[in-house]
C-alpha cells in the first residue's frame, strides 16, 4: 500500500534556486549570513569565543575582501531570491579545486538546497578532478553531507588558528570518476 505524498515531501523536493557571483558589493550579505549559520550551527562543536574569533578573521570586509582578491571564488545563493547561503572555493591546479566555505541558513537544511547548490556549481567545471575541504571532525551534519556528495575522508589534520584556538578537521576528497 502507498502513501500520500505529504506537503513537507513535495515542498523539499521543490527547489528554486539562483546562483549569483560574488564581489566586493556582496561582503555585508556573506558576513551577515555568516553571523547567522555559525551562531546557529556552530555552538554545539566550538565555543562562541571561538565562533567570534574565527568570524571576525575570516569574514570582516578586509578578510572577505583579500579572499576574493587572492583568488577565491565566491557565490551566493537565492532561493526564491532570499539569501540562503554561500560558497568560496579556488583553482588550485587544473582540474583541482578547494572548497574553502559552503554554508546554507540552518532553517534550509533538508531541503535538497545544499545538494543542489553544490551540483549547480560544481557539475558546471568540465575540467574537474578533485575537490578538497576541511571540515572540522565534530561537524557531523557536513560530514555526513560530503559522504553523499561522493567525498571520502583523506586525512585527518589539526591546525592552529591563532589566539590559542586549534581546528580539529578531516581533509575529505572528491574524485570525479
Amino acid at each position: 500500500m502507498y502513501s500520500s505524498i505529504t506537503e513537507d515531501m513535495y515542498l523539499c523536493c521543490v527547489i528554486n534556486l539562483a546562483i549569483k557571483k560574488a564581489d566586493y558589493s556582496d561582503v555585508d550579505l556573506i558576513y551577515s549570513l555568516a553571523e547567522k549559520i555559525w551562531k546557529v550551527h556552530y555552538p554545539d562543536i566550538i565555543t562562541m569565543d571561538q565562533i567570534d574569533y574565527m568570524l571576525k578573521m575570516m569574514y570582516s570586509k578586509e578578510a572577505l575582501k583579500l579572499q576574493m582578491d587572492e583568488g577565491q571564488h565566491f557565490l551566493l545563493a537565492f532561493n526564491n531570491q532570499i539569501p540562503v547561503g554561500y560558497i568560496s572555493y579556488s583553482i588550485k591546479e587544473s582540474g583541482d579545486y578547494f572548497l574553502h566555505k559552503f554554508y546554507v541558513d540552518t532553517e534550509k537544511h533538508r531541503n535538497g538546497i545544499g545538494s543542489e547548490f553544490f551540483n549547480q556549481v560544481f557539475s558546471g567545471f568540465e575540467d574537474l578532478k578533485t575537490i578538497r575541504l576541511t571540515v572540522n571532525r565534530k561537524n557531523y551534519k557536513a560530514i555526513n553531507f560530503y559522504f553523499k556528495q561522493g567525498f571520502i575522508i583523506e586525512e585527518v589534520k589539526d591546525f592552529d588558528i591563532g589566539n590559542n584556538y586549534e581546528m580539529n578537521d578531516f581533509i575529505m576528497l572528491y574524485k570525479r570518476n
